[in-house]
């Protein structure tokens, strides 16, 4: 095991403490479902798994701090408090871009943040665009039990997801933030545009009454 891949190992479930993480966790809590927030913070935590799997360090590939806020706050455009009037990943990434801003980083860093949350849900995409956004995809496709791919699926191991889980625990994320989407996609038409994730899961909502990605869970490796 790689020096990297010991210390996320041995401090699996520990969150940053600086005054930018801890403005960050002020901001998410409150806005949204217990099971989103805890889905926010696994994401993170995986995220850092995934970086370790690929040999990428924090201080020296990417910067954790960013990781951190671009994790717990890809579902800003999702939360209670939100205006409700764009795409959520777009209307999240925009959100999050000026709480960075008004926190004293950067543009560039804003900018990093902005594209990693906007893409998201966009496969094949977000790969092409940054470390960065590499990590925040692959942390929250391991939320979903996704796996890095078929030389990976090491990534995060059983004993891992156990004490990830144990920390922050799933409480039925998978239809929870289906409903904080769909919820979201309703509302105005141009939310929800025809083949986007929040498009097509209001879609299948609307026609089934149950989405793909619902039906999937069942079976995907944490079980909801």
């Amino acid at each position: 095991m790689t020096g990297p891949r010991h210390e996320v190992a041995t401090d699996l479930t520990t969150l940053p403490g600086t005054p930018l993480a801890e403005a960050v966790l002020h901001h998410v809590r409150p806005v949204h479902t217990p099971s989103v927030f805890h889905h926010t913070v696994r994401s993170y935590l995986f995220a850092r798994l995934a970086a370790a799997r690929l040999d990428l360090a924090a201080d020296r590939d990417y910067d954790d701090g960013l990781l951190f806020a671009a994790c717990l706050m890809h579902d800003l455009g999702v939360a209670s408090d939100g205006p409700h009037r764009g795409r959520f990943e777009v209307e999240g990434a925009d959100r999050a871009a000026e709480f960075l801003l008004r926190h004293g980083r950067s543009a560039a860093d804003a900018d990093q943040v902005w594209q990693a949350i906007a893409l998201h849900t966009s496969p094949g995409i977000a790969e092409r665009r940054g470390t960065l956004c590499v990590l925040v995809r692959h942390g929250i496709a391991l939320d979903f039990g996704g796996p890095l791919g078929p030389d990976r699926l090491d990534a995060v191991t059983d004993e891992q997801a156990a004490a990830v889980h144990a920390a922050h625990p799933r409480l039925d994320m998978v239809r929870s933030l289906t409903d904080a989407i769909v919820a979201q996609a309703a509302q105005d038409p141009a939310n929800a545009p025809r083949y986007s994730i929040p498009g097509e899961l209001l879609r299948e909502r609307e026609t089934y009454g149950r989405t793909r990605l619902e039906q999937a869970a069942g079976s995907s490796r944490w079980g909801d």
